[in-house]
């Protein structure tokens, strides 16, 4: 195929000084495959500063969820030990946060993750990324949308777990269609709410010490029948990789860049200050509550650990107070992820990954909101059908795949600082090589630990690797064969 291009010349360049510049043709030979798609995708509009995605991202990340639903998981695994699980997680996360920073400044583009390894990698690492991140985002909605009920349960009484997901994941959509600055300010009101509630939880253990943090640190102990033992090394190991996921979200910044006033500034501030404001808001209440609880063996063994320590600190009333709080943390969690998954399929839509007709459905921009209103209700869809699933196997399926993508991250970073892609970003990780390798190094340790626990370890690491495989299928079949373009937001997309 012959494309005709038209080339504003300068006079030094055809030999002819003092002369006026000049258009002139110049005919190309493409391939069909690469052929450009003449109409582009409407853009997204950049109508946020730093703390309307600050917001977002933080309503994603919701530290109040993850202190009262997945840190609990962490306490059951290791005990006391959760500080240091929690610690180490910390500082991978910390790490992590750099190897966002710079990838996300050099690529500030709504894909998220799949749009950072795709350039730095190559497209079918970007695309086993796709699958399981998306995959991973469509679940936690599940989830976090099926504990609801737990919450509002107590001032609700009869409330069931499934009619109530179903009802926050309808209205989220609803919601996720409008204006993205509506929603921001509507996630920011609700995250005001669960910094209170874990600024109230750590104010209470602080209220009543009864041991010494240092102690916690050096003599970990773990529930083991009725008696308190000592915490096994492996169990802290183990505990690392759900830590690590009760931290995960602060690299959702990337996705609400094509809506940000000078993304590529600003977009790697906005993922380090949402990391620390995370780290802050989950492990000073940890280690509070672990301070003052006046009966470990009590908080060890308790299905809501943090409810009951706060139904002893502070009275059934409390209780039941925070309970509602922590709801509707829940609830804003959902509002965020939602808006997250579709800005996901928004970009797989313009990067055309699926079949024609979906991918000019998933690519629309509602012309008033300016949102991506057709990825959003496909989110709220599929993210309602994953409610009908066991939730002990949306649990399984969701954790492991999360450090998989972290060690591609990390991957990506240096093979795009060796290939020079990512030079033109305005953020720098410090200390490189060494914060991606001791990332990547203690990611693998995580996934080693993983595959030696014959438990939930092992099933959550073998659910990743279906998903990859399935998504190399998809690659090998479909996308290497016909050829896929990842596209920024300034670029040619399908015709709507």
């Amino acid at each position: 195929m012959i494309w005709v291009r038209f080339e504003l010349r300068p006079p030094a360049a055809r030999g002819l000084a003092g002369k006026a510049w000049t258009w002139e043709r110049a005919y190309v030979s493409l391939p069909a495959m690469a052929e450009p798609v003449p109409m582009p995708t409407a853009p997204l509009m950049r109508s946020m500063k730093l703390m309307g995605v600050l917001f977002l991202t933080l309503s994603a990340e919701t530290p109040a969820s993850s202190v009262f639903v997945i840190v609990p998981d962490v306490l059951s695994q290791a005990g006391t030990g959760a500080l240091i699980s929690m610690g180490f997680a910390a500082v991978i996360a910390l790490c992590m946060a750099q190897v966002y920073g710079e990838l996300s400044s050099a690529f500030p583009i709504a894909g998220g993750e799949y749009s950072l390894v795709g350039r730095t990698i190559g497209p079918l690492c970007g695309f086993l990324v796709l699958a399981l991140n998306l995959t991973n985002t469509l679940l936690g909605a599940a989830v976090l949308a099926l504990g609801v009920s737990e919450y509002f349960g107590a001032m609700i009484p009869g409330l069931q777990p499934l009619p109530t997901a179903l009802a926050v994941i309808v209205g989220s959509t609803l919601l996720g269609v409008l204006n993205i600055r509506t929603n921001a300010f509507v996630t920011g009101g609700f995250l005001v709410v669960e910094i209170l509630a874990v600024a109230l939880l750590a104010a209470l253990g602080l209220m009543h010490p009864v041991r010494s943090p240092l102690a916690l640190l050096l003599h970990p102990q773990t529930l083991a029948g009725a008696a308190l033992t000592a915490t096994p090394v492996a169990a802290l190991g183990l505990a690392v990789a759900v830590a690590i996921f009760a931290y995960d979200g602060y690299g959702n910044a990337v996705c609400f860049a094509e809506e940000m006033h000078e993304a590529p500034r600003r977009v790697g501030r906005a993922i380090v200050l949402a990391l620390l404001i995370t780290l802050v808001a989950e492990l000073v209440p940890l280690a509070t509550v672990l301070v003052g609880a006046p009966d470990l063996r009590r908080l060890l063994g308790a299905h809501a650990p943090f409810m009951a320590f706060i139904d002893d600190r502070g009275g059934h009333g409390l209780a039941l107070l925070l309970g509602a709080g922590i709801g509707l943390a829940i609830v804003n969690a959902v509002i965020a992820i939602v808006l997250l998954g579709a800005r996901q399929l928004y970009a797989t839509g313009r990067d055309e990954t699926w079949v024609g007709p979906l991918n000019q459905l998933l690519a629309r921009v509602h012309p008033r909101f300016k949102s991506p209103w057709a990825a959003t209700l496909v989110t709220g869809a599929i993210t309602c059908g994953f409610c009908f699933v066991p939730l002990k196997l949306l649990l399984i399926a969701t954790g492991t795949s999360v450090a998989i993508v972290y060690a591609f991250l990390c991957v990506g970073l240096m093979a795009g600082r060796a290939s020079g892609a990512t030079r033109h970003g305005h953020f720098r990780l410090w200390a490189f090589p060494l914060t991606p390798i001791v990332a990547l190094v203690a990611l693998v340790g995580v996934l080693w630990s993983d595959w030696l626990d014959p438990g939930d370890g092992r099933a959550g690491l073998l659910a990743a690797l279906v998903v990859a495989g399935a998504a190399a299928a998809y690659y090998g079949l479909v996308l290497r064969r016909r050829g896929w373009v990842l596209r920024g937001p300034e670029e040619p997309g399908p015709s709507p």
